[in-house]
Order: C-alpha cells, then structure tokens, then sequence
C-alpha cells in the first residue's frame, strides 16, 4: 500500500514553466488528504527558494519543507565535510553556495552550467581532480526538456571529467540511493511504501525501484516514446501524466 509520494517536478509538474493540465487541482487535492509528499528535483538552474516559489505563483499548494533538491543536498554535503568548492554552476544557482568559502577550492561541484561548459571551466575542474580534490555532481541526467527541444544536462560532462582524471564523482541528487532514502527517511515511511512519480525512466523511476521504492513513469516531459522499455527492473506504472498517477492512488 502507497502511505507516500515523491514527485518529480520539471516534467511532471510542469513543463517550461506552464503547469501540466489537470496538475494544480490535482496536487492540491492529493494535498488536502494529508499524505506525506515530496517534491524531488535534480533541477539545477535555479536555488530551492527559486523552486519552490516559481511552484506556488502556478498555484501549486506546497510547502518549503515539502522541497528537496539536488543543490541543496550539496551544499549540505560541502557544510558537512568543510569543503571549499571550485562550482562549475549555472549563473542562476550561484545563489544557493554563496555563503560557502570558495577561496583556494579543494573540491570541484558540477551541475548543468550551460555555456560555462567550455574548455577553459572544464580543464580548471581537471586540474583540482588531479591534484585530489573529490568531484561531486548534482546528477548523472543526460539530458534535460526546455521549450520543446532537448538539452544536454550535467551527466556527460561528470562523466568526460571522471575519464579524464580517473576518478569517480560523489552523486548528491538522482539516481543516488541516497538522495531516494533522504526524502524517505523524512517522511517516516517504510520505502517500499513510497510511490516515485518521474518522467526519466533511468534516474527517477529505474533508480527508485533499485532502492526498493514503487514508482511511476509519465509520459510527458522528457519522456520518449520507448522509454519504458528500458527500464530493467520490473514494477513500473506507465500513465500519460501525473494526473492519471493520483487518479490511480486516490482509487486505491
């Protein structure tokens, strides 16, 4: 029995900032039940604050603690082990590290950095791997949805500079295991009682029923025609949309 949901958001929710149709009323409503929900995003353009009011101006009723992000896990992870961190970041999550002491960096953190992906970014990041400084990623997604066209995401370029310097990057947000049981351990849940609704069927959904969780494909975003039949692990539900999902848990 689902006591739980996580939700992707960009996709799922929403797609270039225009809220799926049906999602608003279909959130709030799933929200008046009382359910614990999470909101679960690798989405590394804009900080948690950004995130979670962009949410609310679409009219989605969700509160701050209901938000977990890949950057915010991150920066938890830097606090933790007083690391100092060289951010090849997009200009509009430098907010979210601000606060960090990034002098004389012993740390490389990637996320999807956009045009900063050039050669020059790259081989400075290269430099601080071979000279021991632990690579840490916000995803391994390898591409993302923006205005009907798809983009390449951070994945490709956590994996060039982890063949480059030989090393392995430390994944704060999805597919990590982690990153799954941080949300679940916040709600209280057993896992396999908690229900992953995504529209990447490697990271979100795959990723989820490897930790143990049930989970759920929609068929918008980024999703592909096909996508389910990659996904190796048997479980998944595939609906046209998030809509149908709590449609379906409400029925339950």
């Amino acid at each position: 029995m689902i006591k739980a949901i996580l939700f992707d958001i960009s996709g799922v929710l929403h797609e270039d900032q225009k809220p799926i149709a049906g999602a608003v009323e279909s959130i709030n409503q799933l929200q008046r039940t009382g359910i614990p929900l999470k909101f679960v995003t690798n989405s590394s353009r804009s900080t948690e604050a950004m995130i979670l009011l962009s949410l609310q101006k679409m009219g989605f009723a969700i509160k701050s603690s209901q938000v977990l992000t890949a950057p915010g896990a991150v920066k938890r992870f830097l606090q933790a082990q007083s690391l100092r961190p060289f951010c090849l970041i997009h200009h509009d999550l430098e907010a979210e590290f601000a606060d960090l002491d990034q002098s004389n960096p012993n740390a490389v953190v990637i996320a999807d950095a956009a045009e900063r992906f050039d050669y020059q970014h790259l081989n400075a990041a290269f430099d601080l791997l071979l000279e021991g400084a632990p690579l840490i990623g916000i995803g391994r997604n390898r591409y993302f949805r923006s205005d009907g066209k798809l983009y390449l995401d951070a994945g490709p370029f956590i994996h060039a500079l982890e063949y480059a310097a030989g090393v392995k990057a430390d994944i704060m947000g999805k597919p990590s295991p982690t990153f799954f049981m941080t949300a679940v351990n916040a709600i209280g849940c057993k896992k396999e009682e908690v229900l992953m609704i995504g529209d990447d069927a490697e990271a979100d959904v795959e990723a989820a029923l490897k930790v143990g969780l049930q989970a759920c494909l929609v068929q918008t975003g980024k999703y592909r025609q096909g996508d389910e039949n990659t996904i190796k692990i048997p479980g998944a539900t595939v609906v046209p949309s998030v809509v149908e999902a709590i449609s379906i848990f409400l029925q339950q």
